[in-house]
């Protein structure tokens, strides 16, 4: 059980402890400290994020990130409890517009398993069609083939009978190529 994670959790554990000595000494600070003197390129953020926190206190909404939950986990982090605070509300009211529009618009993302599954019954169908042309191209070969062994043994009785004597019967077999040269032409 002393193990490195033991070692590892115990400096973890220190640090998170620094860090809520020093949130609680400067907390009395923070809510002065950031008020005026924002950074120029991130300005219109701060500004969006107080008018957002105006609007809050007037009507306060079911969002998933409650106030309490949000000081509670920035609370410990000393000067930078802020900022961090600001970035998280920042990001979670986007994230939470963008579901919204995604939502409401015609068509949603398909997931990776949906995609597959999608994939897939193509797939199917496509397996499923090219199994009942070649059935239907088997068939009909075996039809014709058919209607050729069939012509082909009528051509070969004829063909072979024999007179009582054992002579080939010719006046049949000039009957067939009469019937064969007619129907041709």
């Amino acid at each position: 059980g002393r193990g490195f994670a033991f070692r590892r959790k115990q400096k973890i554990e220190r640090q998170y402890r620094k860090l809520l000595k020093k949130g609680r000494k400067v907390h009395s600070q923070q809510d002065n400290q950031f008020t005026d003197t924002y950074p120029e390129h991130l300005k219109h953020l701060y500004l969006a994020e107080e008018e957002m926190l105006k609007k809050r206190r007037r009507a306060p909404s079911d969002s998933v990130l409650s106030e309490e939950k949000l000081n509670k986990a920035v609370d410990g982090y000393g000067r930078y409890g802020y900022d961090c605070l600001v970035i998280v509300r920042i990001w979670s009211t986007c994230t939470f517009s963008h579901r919204s529009v995604v939502t409401e618009g015609k068509f949603k993302k398909k997931t990776s398993n949906q995609k597959a599954k999608e994939e897939y019954e193509k797939i199917k169908a496509e397996r499923a069609r090219k199994r009942e042309e070649a059935e239907k191209r088997k068939q009909q070969r075996e039809a014709a083939q058919r209607l050729y062994k069939q012509k082909k043994m009528e051509a070969y009785k004829i063909l072979s009978k024999k007179t009582k004597r054992g002579q080939p019967n010719l006046n049949l077999q000039m009957e067939f190529l009469l019937q064969k040269i007619q129907q041709n032409t």
